[in-house]
């Protein structure tokens, strides 16, 4: 489903629009009729006054003019024009006419009747009627007026509610993304207060918003604290597993290696120990991150974690002979449990440490709020086509090299745990094996959720 502001703005926009288009159509449709109405009073008028100069004068043509001293019935094709035909056929016209007449038709109605027809300047609208002097005769009488002047006004009517009801229209759309922005604010904020609370483990206040949004803002509370509870609850169980398998697994290794020290071959039962052991270590490490992520704001300091697992790993006999160069720029964090992420980098530093040469390379860097590390080595790397199997559970491209096989596997499943990424590659500065791990500098849900897209469009 889309988002809701965006829908509502698209609705209030369009709504909006459709509001302002009909009343536009109304008003023009109004004003337009009210300056139709304005031009033919005004025509009835000037009738009238025709009618009152001809029924004066007796059709003497020279009384007329002088009873109709409008001049612009004087001036030739200026758009007012009347004419009086006479029972013989006798026409008196206006001068505005010059050298054309109106088209009369054979008889003259006895009550006022509008028409359209043709002028000497093009359309014109006229008023006719019959009537009849005191001497008997009878007349038809028309007064007729362009309507160029009706057409102008009526465009700039069109013209000016154009640009008036656009204005409208903006003003409508505005209000509609504000009122939408102002409805929505809540939801953002509950977004944003979801995801802090989780940081904080502390509750969210249903009074701070309105009140449609109060019963999701309650059962979201519920939700919380339901789920710290099972985290809790998760916690303590992988603590107590962990402590329960510990102390019988040693009491078998140790079997084992007093065996063994009488000389009875137990090798393959020291090896399948080892491998259990690391199962174990991988089972529990995932149930720990799964239960730690997210519970809480975590932000530990890679650089002195890797410090401190680089000068433990120097100073064991088989690793002390070989070079390792640190390049973590200092306080760069991540948010994972500090436990977790000294197990993700103690594993990838004890394979680089084994497979490695003489030389070793950890970088550190922050892209955005991406935390990105890498640990090289110039051992014999991995080919391209191995690269999935040395991932999967107990994957061991090489069974020479004591080990349980499941270093990168732990290491790929807390980072995944996180939303972090882990992948493969080859040390363009060493030529062995490059593990790159990429991870969220950031908390929360919505940070992890992103990294974790953003991560799995890299190429593998």
């Amino acid at each position: 489903m889309g988002s809701l502001r965006r829908r509502a703005v698209l609705g209030g926009s369009a709504w909006a629009v459709l509001i302002v288009a009909i009343g536009a159509i109304v008003l023009y449709s109004y004003l337009n009729a009210l300056t139709e109405n304005r031009f033919d009073r005004a025509l009835a008028d000037r009738h009238l006054q025709i009618v009152i100069a001809l029924s004066n004068s007796g059709g003497d043509p020279e009384t007329m003019y002088e009873l109709i001293n409008d001049p612009a019935y004087e001036r030739p094709y200026s758009g007012r024009y009347w004419q009086a035909t006479g029972p013989d056929g006798q026409v008196i016209a206006s001068r505005s006419l010059f050298d054309t007449l109106l088209e009369e038709p054979s008889e003259g109605p006895a009550d006022v009747e509008f028409w359209v027809g043709a002028g000497p300047d093009g359309s014109v609208r006229g008023v006719r009627r019959s009537i009849t002097l005191e001497s008997g005769e009878t007349w038809i009488v028309d007064t007729a007026e362009s309507l160029t002047s009706l057409r102008q006004e009526q465009r700039d009517i069109r013209k000016n509610l154009l640009l008036i009801f656009a204005l409208v229209g903006l003003l409508g759309i505005a209000g509609a993304m504000l009122q939408t922005l102002v409805v929505v604010r809540p939801l953002e904020k509950l977004r944003q207060d979801v995801a802090h609370r989780w940081d904080m483990e502390t509750s969210i206040d249903p009074a701070n918003y309105p009140s449609e949004v109060s019963p999701l803002v309650s059962d979201i509370n519920t939700l919380l604290d339901r789920n710290r509870e099972i985290v809790a609850r998760g916690r303590r169980q992988a603590a107590d597993m962990a402590h329960a398998l510990k102390t019988p697994s040693a009491i078998l290794r140790n079997e084992l290696e007093a065996l063994a020290r009488q000389n009875v071959d137990v090798s393959q039962a020291l090896d399948a120990m080892t491998r259990i052991d690391g199962q174990l270590k991988r089972s529990l490490a995932r149930i720990r991150a799964a239960n730690s992520h997210g519970s809480a704001q975590l932000q530990t300091d890679v650089s002195h974690s890797i410090e401190r697992l680089a000068s433990l790993f120097q100073r064991m006999p088989e690793f002390n002979a070989k070079q390792l160069d640190l390049r973590i720029p200092p306080e760069l964090s991540v948010p994972v449990d500090r436990q977790d992420i000294e197990e993700i980098l103690g594993n990838l530093l004890e394979n680089a440490f084994r497979w490695s040469k003489s030389r070793l390379l950890v970088t550190g860097s922050k892209d955005d709020d991406l935390v990105i590390i890498r640990v090289e080595d110039d051992g014999p790397g991995i080919p391209e086509a191995d690269r999935r199997e040395a991932l999967r559970s107990g994957g061991r491209l090489d069974s020479s090299v004591p080990g349980s096989g499941l270093g990168l596997a732990i290491a790929g499943d807390l980072l995944q745990a996180y939303g972090g990424n882990l992948q493969l590659l080859t040390s363009p500065e060493l030529g062995g094996l490059c593990v790159e791990i990429t991870i969220s500098g950031t908390s929360g849900l919505t940070s992890a959720a992103a990294t974790k897209l953003r991560a799995a469009r890299k190429p593998a």
